[in-house]
């Protein structure tokens, strides 16, 4: 019996695709296997034939631009770090300009409602439609997070849930993460946001929790993670918080509805989590295909009206044939720069497959200190692209249930948007952003109107400084 098991066991991993690098034989795997075969489980049968999302089922309405002028804080320019659906006024939420660190913008990241027109499909960014502001910008976090901003990271999400009535539910964190409770929540009316918190999630690894948020449905939320109806995660690049995206359900309130005293550790259901690189110098129990310069900026839980569903993450995948830690080189995007600086730290320079890149990839070809760069520093690639990647929720379900380790489940499909986007920042971002095949953060966060089966994502300084919305209709 015991036998027969396993080669389910091993079937089922072949089936998902875990024969790569990043799902080699683990010994992590192989504690799980005395638990399943105790427990007599077998992996579940496929779902039905056209019960997950495909990417034909994805059909594109088209975009639209965002209201108001160019001065900070009140303004969409540079903003667009969170963005949550609110059912009940047909509307989105959607954060203004980032705060900036060291005095910069301390009250940066503000809150605005704002109308959704119809998408409509333009070569030029100005003659799309513009949605209105149904409430303008507002400070609903002031005196918040004041510790966290430099590169701010925000998640937002609209939940209107009986035990709460409407709430803005919040994540926040930075770029370099210190050890402060990231969550809370506030009134959709942003003048008078009444906010509630600061929450940890767990014991988790805080460069794990607080990059994006989404709603979870009902039904599957009773039934494979105690109810709790939020999910919250973040994907950095250098794989901190995991190599791959994160997702965490959580609930910040009891029967009664009330919101948990400030710190609280909140009770959390893991429903994905790969390996983290402070862990190991190995790409290793990690997302398929996996490289360090990997963004993922937003997410989903799909459920649409014909009746499929899927998890969806959105954001800037790196697809090189090489990825580093440095600069781009001014020879051409195919060869590295890398800081050779961090090189005893960690390999700076890694080809496709994980594997370090040839020896004298190392030696750099610019000199920051004397101003030689002609970017800035951080994970570059030999390629980005803008992708929507696709989980099954029943390989979540697993995970909840223990049945699977968290860093087993793989997308099942993914989707290439480059072609939607317009791809034109401002030029002196480019220093920053990269251009061409090496223009990273391509999009932001992204929103779902189950409803009506409406998928929005924000592509970043596309009108200017500001994102545009970008529409997708789900069969």
């Amino acid at each position: 019996m015991q036998k027969k098991v396993m080669s389910i066991v091993a079937a089922g991993l072949i089936a998902l695709g875990f024969a790569g690098l990043c799902e080699a034989a683990s010994s992590k795997w192989i504690l799980f296997l005395p638990a399943i075969l105790k427990k007599g489980i077998t992996p579940p049968p496929p779902p039905p034939a056209g019960g997950l999302v495909q990417p034909a089922d994805f059909t594109y309405l088209g975009a639209f631009r965002l209201p108001g002028g160019d001065t900070p804080p009140r303004t969409f320019a540079y903003g667009g770090n969170a963005m949550t659906y609110n059912p009940d006024r047909n509307s989105l939420f959607i954060t203004g300009h980032d705060r900036l660190a060291w005095g910069g913008l301390p009250d940066g990241d503000q809150v605005a409602e704002v109308s959704i027109p119809t998408p409509a499909i333009a070569a030029d960014p100005a003659a799309l439609p513009q949605a209105a502001f149904i409430q303008n910008f507002q400070n609903p976090l002031a005196g918040r997070f004041t510790d966290m901003d430099e590169i701010p990271k925000v998640g937002l999400q609209y939940l209107n849930h009986p035990a709460t009535g409407p709430l803005l539910h919040v994540a926040w964190g930075q770029h370099l993460q210190p050890d402060i409770p990231s969550h809370g929540w506030f009134s959709p009316t942003l003048a008078t946001p009444n906010f509630k918190g600061t929450w940890y999630i767990g014991n988790q690894n805080l460069y794990s929790t607080n990059g994006y948020m989404f709603d979870i449905p009902v039904a599957w939320a009773d039934a494979n993670a105690s109810g709790r109806y939020l999910a919250t995660g973040r994907m950095r690049d250098g794989g901190q918080g995991g190599m791959g995206p994160t997702l965490f359900a959580y609930r910040p309130w009891g029967s009664s509805g009330a919101a948990p005293a400030p710190g609280t550790r909140l009770s959390e259901t893991t429903l994905l989590l790969y390996e983290n690189a402070d862990s190991t110098p190995d790409i290793v129990r990690c997302m398929k295909g996996y490289q360090h310069p990997d963004e993922w900026e937003g997410g989903a839980w799909l459920t649409t009206p014909s009746g499929k569903s899927a998890i969806l993450f959105a954001g800037t995948k790196s697809n090189g044939t090489k990825y580093w830690y440095g600069y781009v080189n001014p020879a051409g995007p195919n060869l590295p720069c890398v800081d050779p600086y961090y090189n005893e730290e960690y390999t700076t320079c890694r080809m496709a497959n994980g594997s370090p890149c040839p020896p004298a990839d190392f030696t750099g070809c610019c000199d920051e200190g004397a101003g030689t760069c002609v970017s800035y520093r951080g994970w570059w690639s030999t390629r980005f692209d803008a992708q929507i990647i696709l989980y099954d929720p029943a390989d979540l379900a697993r995970v909840a249930r223990g049945e699977l380790a968290p860093w087993q489940p793989q997308p099942y499909a993914a989707l290439d948007i480059d072609s939607h986007l317009y791809l034109v920042p401002p030029e002196w971002d480019v220093v920053n952003l990269g251009e061409g095949v090496q223009r990273r953060y391509r999009i932001g966060d992204s929103a779902y109107d189950r409803s009506r089966g409406l998928l929005y994502v924000l592509e970043q300084l596309a009108d200017g400084a500001k994102p545009v919305v970008h529409v997708w209709r789900l069969e």
